[in-house]
């Protein structure tokens, strides 16, 4: 007997695959001044620490948009504040390939973070109103296919346009896909608020003091602190690996580009499928499940990206194996953390509440994550001059620094970000027994 697809499940089906082009443009875009990076650095004559300062400025725009567009992606239409975010994202991206000095390639970046502030509090929002708790896992990890996936493209597609076509044409060629999708997603259907959850919701009530009931959540405050020093790692490693396999090993760019696909984009596939699967799978077993798995992920992959980082010169294969092993587990945090936040926070706070963990996580996680590793670099580059007993800053210094500043840096953030989430697990229970008893209470 033939059966049909219900016209919800379609409906949510292709919202959702509209949110993963989203999201694969999202870092798509963000990915492409790393890879970049040593063209602008040259041109522009700048030192890591600028380089870092770039970033940082994008993240913290990031994580302060995110805030007012949260509480509005909780009010108000999330598929237009969404369009029009893709849309401010997409032409600030084409004006990079313009720019003519740091001043103007920072302020233009920072356009690029006011628009995608937009994507991650009304995306996430809208996965939890079209998917159950039981199948959040797997929907966001389909969503979150778009980190690993955007990150693919852009190390090894702009990788190679960068070789050929200098780094301007690369930016350019990356606003035309975002304005097309922006019009789809300007046409997408609304979800209702809180239509898979088991308890009533009045969806149109207000919600009296939203910050104060997120921010007493403990639950929270441990996936923030996780967040953090997550993101830190994140914003570290995707920001200079590049860098580091130019530097230290001695590629092009095109091939830094094809290595660093592999390490920071092909291994998300797997871990966020298969981890999304494996999350759920536990989640049903026991409430626990997915906070637990993410923590051990974490714990075994520190270990792992430090014995990557810490190849010699040219071992090339043997660093892309470690690494690979490291960030494949590493990408298991989001089908972990993503959806155990909606489940210990009420539909009407979702937006807010991705928001504030965003604003956190990149006010004080990526925002210092390049930037650091930046600073690092060029503390243990002059380092590395004076044990030489030279007076002129050479690659070799600059590669020697930069190698060091990521090993101490990323697998220490990667493990306290695993510790983290087991905090997190053992306040779960509480806080998602809360959050399911708040909406039929009232709203104050």
């Amino acid at each position: 007997m033939r059966t049909t697809e219900s016209p919800a499940r379609r409906t949510a089906g292709y919202t959702l695959l509209v949110l993963f082009l989203i999201n694969f443009l999202n870092f798509f875009d963000r990915v492409i001044p790393s890879i970049v990076l040593e063209p602008v650095r040259k041109e522009f004559m700048l030192s890591d620490t600028m380089l870092g300062v770039i970033t940082t400025a994008f993240t913290l725009v990031y994580a302060v948009a995110g805030i007012p567009l949260g509480r509005l992606a909780d009010k108000y239409r999330r598929t237009r504040i969404l369009s029009t975010g893709v849309f401010i994202w997409s032409l600030t991206t084409a004006a990079c390939g313009f720019a003519w000095n740091f001043v103007s390639f920072f302020l233009f970046r920072v356009g690029v973070g006011v628009g995608e502030a937009s994507c991650a509090p009304a995306a996430n929002s809208m996965i939890g109103d079209l998917y159950p708790a039981e199948k959040r896992g797997r929907a966001l990890g389909i969503f979150m296919l778009g980190l690993p996936l955007g990150a693919v493209a852009a190390f090894a597609g702009a990788g190679q346009l960068a070789h050929h076509f200098g780094w301007r044409a690369t930016f350019l060629f990356a606003a035309v896909p975002g304005l097309l999708v922006a019009a789809l997603a300007w046409f997408l259907k609304e979800p209702a608020r809180g239509a898979q959850e088991r308890y009533s919701l009045d969806a149109r009530a207000a919600v009296d003091q939203p910050f104060r009931r997120i921010i007493a959540t403990p639950t929270v405050w441990w996936i923030i602190l996780s967040g953090v020093v997550y993101n830190v790692a994140a914003y570290g490693m995707n920001t200079f690996l590049p860098a580091l396999l130019i530097r230290y090993h001695g590629l092009n760019v095109a091939q830094a580009g094809g290595i660093s696909a592999v390490v920071l984009g092909l291994t998300g596939l797997i871990g966020l499928t298969v981890g999304g699967w494996v999350a759920d799978a536990l989640h049903r077993r026991f409430a626990r499940g997915r906070l637990l798995l993410g923590a051990v992920a974490l714990l075994v992959a520190g270990p792992l990206i430090w014995f990557g980082l810490n190849q010699p010169i040219g071992r090339v294969v043997s660093l892309t194996g470690l690494l690979c092993a490291g960030w494949l587990l590493f990408f298991l945090y989001y089908v972990t953390v993503y959806a155990s936040l909606q489940d210990v926070v009420e539909p009407r706070l979702r937006a807010t509440a991705m928001a504030v963990y965003f604003f956190f996580q990149y006010v004080l996680g990526a925002a210092f994550g390049s930037t650091v590793a930046g600073m690092l670099s060029d503390h243990f580059a002059r380092q590395a001059m004076a044990a030489a007993s030279a007076v002129t800053m050479s690659d070799a210094f600059r590669a020697s620094g930069l190698q060091v500043s990521l090993s101490y840096l990323i697998p220490s953030a990667v493990f306290i970000s695993g510790l983290s989430l087991l905090g997190a697990a053992f306040s779960f229970v509480r806080d998602a027994e809360k959050a399911s008893i708040a909406p039929s209470a009232g709203s104050s």
